[in-house]
């Protein structure tokens, strides 16, 4: 059994407690709240804390293996360097407090069936498998021939191509054959890849029904990559559970998803990542060739602009709920992914609320098959961090691992990076 006492206890929603207790026993949470009523220490070790909460989600990642930042690199990495530097990211993100990733695409469907058994540390991973794109869209390597491309999407762990509602359908039967959580699919052009246009909507109306309704049979939720305006009212009208990225939301799509109940996961992170890049500013090229854009990237990231921080405004004005996802799909990036928390309140969101978007609102991403985790309640998982500071008073300290004092993953102690106590 594990106590811990807290100056500030947030427990992923609602107001803070201060003084404030959690008390762990084995992978579940027995007690989160007041001090005064909390429960007598017995044999319990006692950690003090500045601040206690639930440990972080990420919502939107990608677990390819690759320094690269060009797709058509991932499809070609050695499987085996892929999956060793996706164990080692793993333990990174979890060494900067995510305790939990929602991967949507890439190897996490395997790397999660290695962390559940303990072979390597990492947050739990609750993942789609691949991502599915129609022939031509953001998904498929243009670059390719289309044979090759159909040949690696049946052995490629993150891509698959489909097509017309019935095959469409089987690629969700596919996906969840191999384990998936949740499905993605990509129903508008992307930043990425060579052809597609940000702005066109992807698959029809009709093949979207048919994912949304092959994954709903079986209790999962779909995800829905859009940019432009008219994949996510598609999307929407499919009835996905999330909008990825959403740049060109704009008040008609905004209340659209507040009506149907939809969340959105902006991805900041990477937005701000590839425009630094275009501007030459990126912090980050210790992979030199890997970390250079391809230029068809660089002119969809220009054109894009700063109308992606608009959309997250007028998503937040219009009251729809937010889960935080950085969108990192290069190795190197993997443990900044709470610089997240950071550019939300940027934009405009309150600290208490940027905590619930990276807490209590990350299982909801996940519909019928979300965990009872991201709060500190009785019953639910005991990932819990402790924080040297108070991130309603500096939400920043969430995005330094070094004033992360101390991550339980299930209960556990995380001692160092690839370790557990």
């Amino acid at each position: 059994m594990q106590r811990i006492e807290a100056d500030v206890l947030l427990r992923g929603r609602g107001a803070p407690i201060e003084p404030g207790v959690v008390v762990m026993d084995g992978g579940r949470i027995t007690y989160a709240g007041t001090a005064a009523g909390a429960p007598p220490v017995g044999d319990a070790r006692v950690t003090q804390a500045r601040t206690v909460m639930p440990g972080m989600w990420d919502c939107h990642a990608h677990f390819t293996g690759s320094t690269a930042l060009d797709p058509l690199r991932w499809a070609l990495e050695p499987p085996a360097a892929a999956g060793a530097r996706s164990a080692i990211d793993a333990g990174r993100a979890l060494h900067a407090g995510i305790t939990s990733v929602r991967e949507v695409g890439g190897l996490g469907v395997h790397l999660a069936r290695a962390i559940d058994d303990g072979s390597v540390p990492g947050p739990t991973i609750h993942a789609a498998g691949a991502m599915l794109s129609m022939t031509g869209g953001h998904g498929d390597l243009h670059e390719l021939p289309l044979p090759v491309m159909r040949t690696l999407s049946e052995h490629v762990p993150y891509l698959r191509v489909c097509d017309g509602e019935a095959d469409c359908r089987r690629a969700v039967r596919e996906m969840l054959r191999m384990g998936a959580q949740l499905i993605k699919v990509h129903a508008s052009g992307g930043m990425m890849t060579v052809l597609d246009d940000p702005h066109h909507q992807q698959f029809t109306d009709g093949e979207l029904a048919a994912i949304v309704d092959e994954a709903r049979r079986m209790d999962r939720v779909v995800a829905a990559h859009c940019h432009g305006k008219a994949g996510i009212m598609a999307a929407l009208r499919a009835g996905v559970h999330t909008i990825e990225h959403g740049s060109w939301l704009d008040e008609e799509a905004a209340d659209a998803m507040v009506a149907a109940g939809a969340m959105l996961v902006p991805t900041c992170f990477i937005g701000r990542h590839l425009r630094e890049m275009t501007s030459g500013s990126a912090s980050v090229r210790s992979h030199a060739d890997d970390t250079d854009l391809p230029r068809h990237a660089v002119a969809k990231v220009a054109a894009a602009g700063d109308r992606h921080d608009e959309a997250v405004r007028i998503a937040l004005a219009a009251g729809v709920r937010i889960a935080m996802g950085t969108d990192i799909f290069a190795s190197h990036l993997w443990g900044r992914n709470a610089q997240e928390a950071v550019l939300l309140a940027d934009l405009g969101m309150a600290p208490a609320t940027v905590v619930t978007a990276a807490t209590a609102n990350g299982p909801l991403t996940l519909g019928p098959m979300a965990p009872r985790s991201g709060m500190l309640a009785e019953g639910h998982d005991a990932d819990v961090l402790t924080i040297d500071g108070d991130p309603l008073d500096d939400i920043a300290v969430l995005a330094d691992p070094d004033r992360i004092t101390g991550v339980w993953q299930a209960g556990q102690p995380v001692t160092a990076v690839g370790t557990r106590g």
